[in-house]
């Protein structure tokens, strides 16, 4: 019972009552389990726009598809993807921390973690990992409320940490094979030809991506909803994921994916390399790759980390290619911080819940968390971002945020002859 669980005293029914007492208040117990759900969506949603890029960067730029198509593309797949495995959601929500130990409290503080570290990465466009953030976020605030005992550290290490070294060598090992490969065999091929036809293959390669990103990513939401399910008592540890948890994942997902997320888009598909239509095909086809392979084997694994392990691989195949490393070495800096900037959100989340108590330190979390996403939110209209500038050229100082470009209008003011005159 929600409320045995959340007050810890034991529900007495009263027997023998002609008239039982109603109770017309909203139970704090339910709020408190419908606010974690609404917040796991909205990590969902974050989580969308913020992997955008790892499976449409690529073709937006090499111009395979226009950047609304792209992104309306990947939504429909990302879709689809949640639906097809559970094996990370069985992951994530008995793997990585004991739910033996853990309150519905912690679950919505880590989820404040996640959200916060998704937004601030978005914001300087950089493309760092949304799973480490959630894991971060849950495991700094199960630290906070219960010691080392509640993080189940082998797990971390076995499932998350090892795939994360591990996941972005590989796919830029497999990149780099494929790549040149391709080149190979495409070197006696007009260059128009061998360009169109990527072109098209890379729609599918990327495709196939967004399908893998769906099957790998959704899923995270979805074990952390079964755990805050489990922890208050509403299902047991054996009831497995509920559809409608499947869906709702799968719907926040695809609106998160359709948003774009072009801040990362541009990084990766113009900050790390200038991909040409035969790099971004095999990019693509080695992160479907690693990813569907993780999914299969219940790895929470980062498609941010293999996608650019697989740009970077894309770079280093082909001759004269240019890889930018100061970018790389921000995002590699940006991966190292994020485990540790999330928990320690998280646990700042649970230490502010606790100290007002129930549905009252919900509320506080909760209204803090609105306020730092509108000022965020405020930071990033002042270099504004979107599918018209998303291709503009990378800047010399390797910047990320790219200007929009000036307004015709004002070109043909500052061209036009002054009056009564003519021009030269």
């Amino acid at each position: 019972m929600l409320n045995q669980f959340m007050s810890g005293r034991p529900v007495s029914p009263s027997h023998g009552s002609r008239h039982p007492v109603r109770e017309d208040r909203v139970d704090p117990a339910t709020v408190m389990l419908a606010t974690v759900v609404i917040t796991a969506l909205a990590f969902d949603f974050t989580n969308g726009f913020h992997d955008t890029a790892n499976s449409m960067a690529a073709p937006i730029s090499t111009g395979a598809l226009k950047p609304k198509v792209a992104v309306a593309l990947a939504a429909v797949l990302n879709f689809v993807g949640a639906f097809l495995s559970l094996s990370v959601a069985a992951t994530i929500a008995s793997g990585i921390v004991d739910s033996g130990s853990v309150t519905i409290t912690v679950v919505f503080a880590g989820l404040i973690g996640g959200i916060t570290w998704n937004l601030v990465t978005w914001l300087m466009g950089l493309p760092s990992s949304s799973s480490h953030a959630l894991i971060g976020g849950v495991v700094g605030a199960a630290l906070m409320a219960g010691g080392l005992g509640a993080v189940l550290f082998e797990g971390v290490i076995a499932k998350v940490m090892v795939p994360a070294l591990v996941a972005p060598v590989v796919a830029a090992g497999v990149c780099y094979l494929g790549t040149v490969s391709i080149y190979r065999i495409s070197k006696g091929a007009p260059k128009s030809l061998r360009s169109d036809g990527y072109r098209i293959g890379q729609i599918g390669t990327a495709s196939l991506m967004s399908l893998a990103h769906g099957t790998n990513d959704a899923q995270k939401t979805m074990g952390i909803i079964t755990l805050a399910l489990i922890v208050s008592g509403s299902q047991s540890e054996d009831a497995g994921t509920p559809f409608w948890v499947v869906f709702s994942c799968a719907v926040a997902m695809g609106l998160g994916t359709y948003l774009g997320g072009w801040r990362i888009i541009r990084t990766l598909g113009k900050g790390l390399v200038d991909i040409t239509p035969p790099q971004g095909f095999a990019a693509a086809g080695s992160s479907t790759t690693v990813i569907l392979a993780s999914s299969y084997l219940g790895f929470p694994l980062s498609t941010t980390h293999v996608s650019t392990g697989s740009i970077l691989g894309s770079g280093l195949g082909r001759r004269k290619s240019e890889v930018r490393w100061a970018v790389a070495g921000r995002m590699a800096l940006a991966w190292l911080v994020t485990l540790p900037a999330a928990a320690l959100v998280g646990a700042v989340a649970l230490s502010i819940a606790d100290a007002f108590g129930g549905a009252t330190g919900f509320a506080a979390v909760s209204v803090l968390a609105v306020i730092t996403i509108c000022g965020l939110y405020a930071l990033s209209r002042r270099t504004r971002v979107d599918h018209t500038n998303v291709n503009d050229e990378w800047t010399q100082d390797g910047a990320v945020v790219a200007k929009r470009p000036k307004r015709r209008t004002r070109e043909r003011a500052t061209s036009r002859p002054p009056a009564g005159g003519r021009s030269d």
